[in-house]
């Protein structure tokens, strides 16, 4: 769908030069090019106003212009200055644009504390973010840095190791001096990359500092782990306290627990009827660790063929062992775990993939592989497997109470600009005894009739019609393709 242009084409401005391209825009705003290499931050009186009071920006650097629709104000970015959407994040080209960006972030923290920047407009001529407060899903610094950096991936700075490879082309203490530009936390374990490839580069005595002040970040790396934002997991009280208890204490604490004679979290297995929100837990804590990730379910390893199947499970264990610490998840485990002695699972091929698991699962946990597996049939399980010392944990996962129903809702509207006015008993009730998922669904799709409405915060309105989205709870999904 085509946007209105506020200005018209060839529009010529008091300096002379001429209106050219719509760029981008926003619901209060919109950013052109024009044909002396400049831009233009186009934006509506209630925002620039909003903009002033916090002191972000003031009012008085915008130009009143008259065009036929009406008046509007506009500021002019000179040459060579940045200005874009923070979330349109492809035109830096080196780590001083990168630099520029951090210090812009950090200086519009300092003056409000409260706004998200992930839809905010960058203008680098004054070194600002400015927030547009849209009806999108806010985000802290560090996500809208990362994402940022990496060209638009949904990522925390928290997260360096897979930052720094997704933007390859900067070195790892050019991304932790970044990061540190910014205000934010550099991860603990930037010191030991940037420190294992520092020698491979000369230089200045600005590269010497920055190296010391990674250096002292790893040393102090527990500290740092602990000021971070903890493991959560919203709605979900029980999974999240064990979660806490039985797998990151341990491998946050690993000398704590090594003399003890604890080396690493034994195996888990999750299980429950569908959509009790096994794989969304899962999904938070391999998102929390921030390791390597590889999966083990019918449609990555599965074959007709005779041996194939153990054979593409063994090189997942290699792979998963290969780059630990990591994370291997086992879905779906009644595909390949049932038990041997059932005659649904008499012949070779599923004795051999049973026996594959028996042999790789304590050599992989050995090796700082957290194994987490997931079914919906835990009784069909093979009792080999589910035994003490490949699985200690075997946690079982219901549907939601309402409580976490509820716990749940709050946190994802938590993030969203919500009228005052919403009454959440009456959702929370309708979506109790439901998966986790539909509760998601229906705040996201609040959010975007929000948007397309032209709405400004989420109404009553917005979430009893995506509420409505959702099948009953005992109406059964039909597809209307097909024969009766």
């Amino acid at each position: 769908m085509s946007v209105n242009r506020w200005l018209p084409k060839d529009f010529e401005l008091p300096d002379g030069s001429g209106v050219k391209k719509l760029l981008w825009s926003g619901v209060d705003w919109q950013i052109y090019d024009t044909d002396r290499s400049t831009k233009l931050l186009v934006a509506k009186e209630q925002l620039i106003q909003r903009w002033d009071e916090l002191d972000l920006l003031a009012e008085s650097v915008f130009e009143e212009v008259q065009v036929e629709a009406g008046s509007y104000m506009v500021l002019v970015c000179r040459r060579n200055n940045l200005l874009y959407p923070v979330d349109q994040c492809d035109e830096y080209e080196s780590k001083v644009d990168a630099v520029a960006f951090a210090i812009a972030l950090r200086e519009s923290r300092k003056i409000v504390e409260d706004a998200s920047f992930h839809d905010a407009i960058y203008v680098e001529q004054y070194s600002r973010l400015l927030p547009t407060w849209s009806v999108t899903e806010k985000r802290d610094d560090a996500h809208v840095l990362g994402a940022w950096l990496a060209g638009g991936v949904q990522i925390s700075t928290d997260s360096f190791r897979r930052l720094s490879k997704l933007v390859g082309w900067l070195p790892k203490e050019d991304l932790a001096e970044i990061i540190d530009k910014a205000g934010l936390p550099v991860s603990a374990g930037a010191g030991v990359l940037a420190k294992g490839e520092t020698g491979q580069r000369e230089r200045g005595s600005t590269g010497r500092r920055e190296k010391e002040k990674i250096e002292k970040t790893d040393k102090e790396s527990d500290v740092a782990s602990t000021e971070k934002a903890g493991f959560k997991l919203p709605g979900r009280p029980f999974l999240e306290e064990f979660f806490l208890e039985h797998i990151i204490d341990i491998i946050e604490k690993p000398e704590v627990y090594q003399a003890m004679g604890i080396n690493f979290p034994s195996a888990v297995v999750l299980h429950g009827p569908p959509g009790c929100g096994k794989t969304f837990a899962v999904e938070r804590l391999v998102e929390y660790l921030d390791w390597p990730n590889y999966s083990i379910d019918s449609n990555s390893v599965g074959s007709p063929y005779i041996h194939q199947t153990s054979k593409l499970i063994s090189e997942v264990f290699d792979t998963a062992i290969e780059n630990a610490p990591s994370v291997l998840v086992i879905d779906e485990m009644e595909s390949f775990l049932t038990d041997r002695q059932t005659g649904s699972a008499s012949g070779q091929h599923r004795v051999e993939e049973v026996a594959e698991f028996l042999r790789r699962i304590p050599e992989a946990i050995s090796k700082s592989v957290l194994i987490v597996a997931m079914t919906n049939m835990i009784d069909v399980i093979d009792p080999a497997i589910l035994r003490r010392g490949r699985f200690d944990h075997i946690i079982e996962v219901g549907m939601p109470s309402q409580v976490e129903v509820s716990s749940l809702v709050d946190s994802l509207l938590n993030n969203l600009p919500v009228s005052d006015k919403v009454e959440l008993s009456f959702l929370v009730d309708e979506l109790t005894g439901r998966a986790l998922s539909d509760a998601a669904f229906v705040v996201r799709e609040s959010a975007r009739l929000a948007a397309r409405q032209g709405k400004s915060i989420i109404d009553q309105e917005c979430l009893n019609i995506a509420l409505k989205g959702l099948p009953g709870k005992d109406q059964k999904k039909t597809n209307p393709i097909g024969f009766v």
